[in-house]
Parts: C-alpha cells; structure tokens; sequence
C-alpha cells in the first residue's frame, strides 16, 4: 500500500464543528487518515433542570410503547434523568436514528435498538414498519431531544394515531466563542464539517458579516438538507457525504487523496 492511499488527507487541515463530547471519534478517523482534525464547535451542549412535566412523564414511562432519542445527547442526558429517578421499564422499547446514537444506546445497556439501515433521517425512521400506522396507532409514544428541534417525527406519528409527548432534556446553544478561531482559519483550511443544519445557522450567527470569509473553504456535510442549507449560507463547494465518520473520511480522502494543498 503506497502512502498516498494509507494516508489519503496528509497535509490537509480541516475544521470539525460538532460539538467538543461529539468530535472525538471523527477527529480520530481524520488523523488515522493522515489529516490534521481542528474541532471548532459551532454548538454547544448542556444539561438542563429535570422540568415538572418531564418527572411526570419520567412517572409515566411504563405506560409508553416506545421511546425515541434524537441524537447521543439526548441519549446521554434522557438516560441520565431517567436513571437518577427509576429503572428503565424493560417492556419500553428504544429507537433512534444515525450509527452515533445507536451505538450510544447499546453502549448505555440497550442491546436492541430500532433504527434505519440508510437513511438516517426522519423520514427513514418514519418508513420503518415499527412506525407504521398499523403499528403506532393508539399507542403512546416518547421522543427525548433537546430544547425544540424538528417536530417531522412527532407531528407524523400523531397523525398515523399515536398520543406523542416530548421530553427535552438539553439545551442546544451557539457557543459563546469560537469565532476568532474560526476567522483564524480562513487561509489556511482545507475542508469544514457540519453535520447538523442547525450547526449550519449558528456557524452564520457566530461569524455575521465575516462569514464571507469563509466561503471558499468546501464544505462536506451528511446529508442534503445540510448541503442546502450551507449553499444559501454562502459557501462555494458543498460535498454531500455519506453518513458516519466513516463516510464523512471517505469523501475527504476521494476530494483530496494526491498531495498537500498549496501554500
């Protein structure tokens, strides 16, 4: 194996946005391919106090069929609630969508988890026969997320008859600095991740009018709602990936295998 195709991004810089709990693993898979991986986190997580109406439904959870978690956070934080106050009900089954979240549950105890093959969105979850209107209709349903987020899902499984209720259990911010660093990097980046259209808008908030100065830099980005949403933020190259590190890598290594970037 020569090391061009062993280390297919030496020499190559490039951002990763998600979140500092998040970026570890991608970080990794870019330096495993010869890249040099800078997290600049263009959202933040944090816990928020447990509600009222959520330690209702915590009381509630033996009377639910099925709990959704949005993301790893949500996995982390709902579980983390959950668990201060109550066992599991080990008839509540537990599904998610995207590899991070999935492996996030089974690392949490949950041997079997309901999540797409492909897709990883949720309109793939909404296809899958657990979610089906024969299979949903009547019974109450649990989606743990963060404080507000797309209501696609929910709003769907209403209307195929399911009583939805929502526990949200952290808080998605726009990082109180990051922009300087960001700014910093204009000249001397080869490629910027966002891996959430929501990262995509506080990335915008976070530089203003110097967002421009980042336009030229492409983008690589999971999935096709994220790609339109940093077209119109401004950027010039936007890469669709396919989803997880793995495929997040393997779209570098194809844009940028054959040699450093210019000085």
């Amino acid at each position: 194996m020569t090391q061009a195709s062993s280390q297919p991004l030496a020499g190559r810089r490039i951002v990763v946005t998600r979140p500092q709990a998040q970026a570890g693993s991608l970080c990794e898979a870019i330096a495993a391919a010869g890249g040099e991986a800078v997290c600049i986190p263009v959202m933040c997580i944090e816990a928020i106090p447990v509600s009222a109406e959520f330690e209702a439904l915590i009381a509630e959870l033996d009377q639910f069929h099925l709990a959704f978690f949005v993301s790893p956070n949500a996995a982390e934080h709902g579980l983390a609630a959950v668990r201060a106050r109550r066992r599991w009900p080990a008839s509540l089954a537990v599904a998610t969508v995207g590899k991070g979240s999935e492996r996030a549950l089974q690392a949490l105890g949950f041997d079997r988890v309901i999540a797409p093959t492909q897709g990883f969105d949720s309109e793939a979850v909404l296809a899958l026969p657990e979610f089906s209107a024969q299979a949903v209709a009547g019974h109450r349903i649990i989606i743990f997320r963060g404080n507000g987020g797309r209501d696609l899902l929910g709003d769907t499984l209403t209307q195929r008859g399911a009583a939805v209720s929502y526990a949200a259990c952290y808080a998605r911010r726009v990082p109180p600095e990051g922009a300087d660093r960001l700014l910093a990097e204009a000249d001397r980046t080869d490629a910027l991740i966002l891996t959430s259209s929501e990262g995509v808008s506080n990335l915008t908030d976070m530089l203003g009018a110097q967002m421009s100065r980042l336009a030229h830099i492409p983008v690589f980005a999971p999935h096709p709602r994220i790609c339109a949403r940093a077209t119109a933020a401004g950027f010039a190259t936007v890469v669709e990936t396919a989803p997880g590190d793995a495929g997040m890598v393997d779209a570098l290594a194809n844009t940028f295998s054959g040699g450093c970037r210019h000085a």
